[in-house]
């Protein structure tokens, strides 16, 4: 398993997963430039070999290249032996897309073909691409994968992009690229993020002030971690969808109001209450409602997500709390 962006919050969750499921330390290599996850975040999940791994089921640990997708040499290199290539690796986030939209186009777009390529030249069997539900736009919800794409953003113009060269070096080139349409992703492991729900937890623990964009009424439709993984790994490992992208998220539609005032239940729970929530003005390229139809991925994956959102909040919440007591 290659795993680009691998020391991020979601390729550290994989690793996780995997490692659970039996496979070698060995196994799994990452490649990042490691400008958001560090070392030291992926070694709280996995040991880290010195030196090349290559492959070995008894390694000390998994191999780390440090590298960045926009240099083509250096992820053709760390492609070479893999079975499966997991694309994580991205510039993320609508706002950072507006602030900068040659930096995520070139991240993302570049990016994703230097993988693909290197995917194609190595004899890769699988490419798994990280997408969102970001490339359709503001249209009607549910999602699904027949809607006619739209961005909004430049970043769901570059996930765009990068679902069009997945879909055409399938293709072209015989790759089997699996596109998976992430909704909003939280969990334990996520402390370096700044997406909703753990920016909401990190200034709840610390007694600050909730922000909300709008009015509240905007909608989402929130992942825990541990279902998205295994939403990977079928995609990785399922035969016969080569080609194909599937909405990876819960099909449950939750305000940003609503989910406010889960999390001040479950933090409420654990005695942590001394914090307010206000409303903000409301940010450009955002959507106001986002939810998906995940019956494709039920039907062609057999996936589905299993844990609700007040079960997916109580983890990471408690995930947080053990981990600000371990640094006390």
């Amino acid at each position: 398993w290659l795993i680009t962006g691998g020391c991020g919050f979601i390729g550290r969750s994989l690793i996780a997963r995997l490692l659970a499921a039996g496979t070698p330390a060995g196994h799994i290599r990452v490649f990042d430039n490691l400008s958001v996850g560090t070392l030291d975040d992926l070694r709280g999940v996995v040991a880290v070999a010195e030196g090349p791994a290559s492959w070995a089921a008894d390694a000390a640990g998994c191999e780390v290249v440090v590298g960045d997708i926009r240099e083509r040499e250096a992820i053709a290199r760390a492609a070479q032996g893999a079975d499966v290539i997991v694309h994580l690796a991205a510039c993320t986030g609508v706002q950072p897309s507006v602030e900068d939209p040659l930096f995520d186009c070139e991240t993302n777009v570049t990016g994703t073909v230097n993988g693909l390529e290197a995917a194609r030249a190595a004899g890769v069997k699988r490419f798994v691409f990280a997408s969102s539900g970001a490339p359709l736009g503001a249209v009607q919800p549910p999602i699904h994968e027949e809607v006619m794409p739209r961005p909004i953003s430049p970043y769901g113009a570059s996930k765009l992009a990068g679902e069009g060269y997945c879909s055409a070096y399938y293709a072209c080139f015989g790759v089997e690229t699996v596109a998976l349409r992430f909704g909003n992703v939280y969990g334990p492991l996520s402390s370096r993020k700044n997406s909703v729900v753990a920016r909401f937890i990190k200034q709840a623990l610390a007694g600050e002030t909730l922000e909300i964009y709008g009015d509240g009424s905007a909608t989402r439709d929130y992942i825990f971690a541990g279902d998205l993984t295994g939403a990977i790994i079928d995609a990785a490992t399922v035969a016969g969808v080569g080609g194909e992208i599937f909405q990876i998220a819960t099909s449950r539609e939750t305000t940003v109001d609503e989910l406010a005032e889960r999390l001040r239940g479950v933090l409420a729970g654990f005695g942590v209450d001394d914090f307010k929530v206000v409303h903000g003005a409301a940010r450009a390229g955002d959507m106001q409602r986002n939810y998906s139809d995940t019956t494709k991925a039920r039907e062609r994956l057999g996936w589905q997500a299993a844990t609700s959102l007040d079960e997916g909040l109580q983890a990471t919440v408690a995930w947080f709390l053990e981990r600000d007591a371990s640094k006390a």
